[in-house]
């Protein structure tokens, strides 16, 4: 009777332990306010920006920010070259929201990259009156 209640108090903690071992080698990507990616931006002259959004969003009414870099999250992988050059900045990736902006910044994180996931994105951005760029300089 102890022998099978003993294998799985052991079965519990291997799986257990698998399971804990996998949390451990997840790739956390830390985040920052609009507030703070804002000073940021003012301190660390060599920060890049990346706006993970689409041409259509990069050119909409939400703007975008100054000297950012646009690589839609459906092409980074293919395009992840460019981003070579900045490999031992740090990057803010950005996006409407925040949802693309942290599938990116983790893809980003596990290929090495300094990254910094801008929460609330765009939105939060323009919800806070910050300063932007509109194509045709507006």
């Amino acid at each position: 009777m102890r022998a099978p209640l003993l294998a799985g108090v052991l079965l519990s903690l291997v799986v257990g332990s698998g399971c804990i071992s996998i949390r451990r080698n997840e790739t956390v990507v830390n985040s920052i306010s609009v507030a703070q990616a804002l000073r940021f931006m003012e301190s660390d002259t060599t920060v890049v920006l990346l706006d993970v959004r689409t041409e259509q969003e990069w050119k909409s009414e939400t703007g975008h920010l100054k000297d950012a870099l646009l690589v839609p999250i459906q092409d980074l992988e293919a395009r992840i070259k460019e981003l070579v050059p900045f490999e031992k900045k740090t990057i803010i990736v950005y996006c409407r929201s925040g949802g693309r902006s942290q599938r990116a910044a983790k893809i980003l994180a596990e290929k090495g990259y300094r990254i910094l996931n801008m929460e609330g994105g765009m939105l939060k951005w323009n919800a806070e009156q910050l300063p932007i760029v509109k194509e045709g300089g507006q």
